[in-house]
């Protein structure tokens, strides 16, 4: 399986669907599988610019084209009626095989998702080409309740899609790296699955986003790391 981590930097501007596709045109001959972070196609700090960018499904055709040679799991801001959703996508064989609508919004500090996104309600696994597999974006992996609910599930593989920025800088490195990462070793060991976790990097009115994006296997050690702060994207073999 190879599966390849697509650690970039998106704009606030629906032009992020074109370097997507123009990314998966280049990498399909050679990765199975490629996941892009949380709001990857329309970056974070969306606000009121999402009555104007959020995505209807139909839009995305052209993912779900190319998804007939590589898997694509993506982020993006999805209008569902008369809401929005801040949503991970799973695209494969040509349609979108799942779809999962964040449950956990931020709504503290710099975080204001729950005044613009509504919030999913399930979580489930679906069947991919590489076994049973489960999707979650940020905030969702936070909450011992979702853990509880992976467990029951008993995926093979995790997806996590997020944006996270950085914080708690000190001389031995940044805490919401070392946080993060004992949650994903956490959920790894206790589902036995490898889980795939995609942040993203760049600036925002004032955030940056610390990347460091990695692969775990299932019993909870880091197997691939990407480094902090680049725009890097890389196909690693599991």
């Amino acid at each position: 399986m190879r599966v390849t981590l697509a650690q970039t930097a998106p704009k606030l501007n629906p032009s992020n669907l074109d370097d997507i596709c123009k990314t998966i045109e280049e990498f399909k001959g050679t990765s199975d599988l490629i996941v892009f972070s949380e709001l990857s196609l329309n970056g974070y700090l969306l606000q009121d610019k999402l009555y104007e960018d959020a995505w209807n499904i139909h839009e995305l055709n052209k993912l779900e084209s190319l998804s007939q040679e590589i898997d694509i799991v993506v982020g993006g801001a999805i209008k569902d009626e008369d809401s929005f959703r801040n949503a991970s996508l799973y695209f494969s064989n040509g349609k979108l095989l799942s779809q999962h609508y964040k449950v956990h919004l931020p709504n503290y500090g710099m975080f204001e998702e729950a005044r613009y996104f509504k919030a999913g309600d399930i979580f489930e696994s679906f069947s991919s080409k590489f076994g049973k597999t489960s999707m979650l974006v940020c905030e969702d992996l936070w909450h011992k309740s979702v853990h509880h609910d992976l467990i029951k599930e008993n995926p093979n593989l995790i997806i996590v899609l997020v944006a996270s920025p950085a914080r708690g800088f000190s001389d031995d490195g940044l805490a919401i790296q070392e946080k993060w990462y004992s949650i994903i070793k956490t959920v790894a060991a206790e589902c036995r699955a490898e889980v795939i976790f995609v942040n993203r990097v760049g600036f925002e009115d004032g955030l940056g986003f610390w990347g460091a994006s990695c692969i775990v296997d299932n019993s909870g050690n880091i197997m691939h790391q990407l480094p902090r702060y680049e725009t890097i994207i890389k196909t690693f073999t599991l």
